[in-house]
């Protein structure tokens, strides 16, 4: 068993995007249909008298799940690359995220890395740093982060800035990978490092909050090609439990 079997584990969901009234340009369309492949959420054009101009529906069968506007999904996630996250320029306190991404939860990604996409991966780092982002504001708890490679702690401005604000917290902060470069002593954190199957492919952010009652979120991906990406986001609490389990246990 392997992080990829919580993937695996998934069926095939029915989950698509429907941009209703477009009349902003096509480009924007295309930035939507390069972010999200049509394999694991299918994006179709629509008409409604009812509804507004560039809304963007997640849908499956059983009707509406999320919407947002095309402005939004354009600014809080289309226009923006991989590189904002890495250098900084994008601060936690300024992370939005649409609700039409958000809400894809247990959907079974497939993504592709740079220079096969410049895109794809995207959707697993936006998501990874929003649960981060959680981990800080809620300031307690327990956040788990896998890296491949730790040195990425030090060598990405904008993940070391990530690390020292929750850690400056009261949350405790595990990190995992092969430690190529540990991260600088004063990060409050510790530190599971291997050379494993798991900490070689995987890619893991997994919050517990402090308070029962509280709903944990988690993301697993894992490597299973060069620069290709299977994984998915969750906020069941048992599908959560089971994956916290295992690492505990394996790595």
């Amino acid at each position: 068993m392997t992080l990829l079997s919580f993937v695996e584990e998934l069926p095939d969901t029915d989950q698509r995007l429907v941009v209703l009234n477009r009349t902003q340009p096509r480009q924007i369309t295309d930035l939507l249909e390069a972010t999200f492949p049509d394999r694991d959420v299918p994006i179709v054009e629509d008409s409604d008298a009812t509804a507004d101009e560039n809304e963007v529906l997640l849908v499956d069968d059983d009707g509406v799940i999320a919407h947002t506007s095309l402005t939004a999904l354009q600014e809080q996630l289309l226009i923006i690359n991989s590189d904002a996250y890495r250098t900084g320029s994008i601060e936690l306190e300024e992370l939005e995220l649409p609700d039409v991404l958000v809400e894809m939860e247990e959907v079974p990604f497939h993504l592709r890395g740079y220079p096969e996409s410049d895109r794809e991966k995207l959707v697993l780092i936006a998501v990874s740093r929003l649960i981060e982002r959680r981990a800080w504001e809620r300031g307690d708890g327990t956040l788990r982060s896998s890296f491949q490679q730790l040195s990425r702690i030090e060598d990405e401005r904008g993940t070391r800035e990530v690390y020292e604000a929750v850690a400056a917290t009261d949350v405790d902060v595990h990190l995992y990978g092969v430690p190529d470069e540990l991260p600088a002593p004063e990060l409050s954190t510790v530190v599971h490092a291997g050379a494993t199957e798991d900490l070689r492919r995987g890619w893991f952010v997994l919050f517990d909050p402090p308070d029962e009652a509280e709903e944990p979120i988690g993301l697993v991906a894992f490597e299973v090609d060069p620069r290709q990406w299977r994984g998915f986001w969750t906020t069941d609490e048992a599908r959560f439990r089971r994956i916290v389990r295992y690492v505990e246990r394996t790595l």
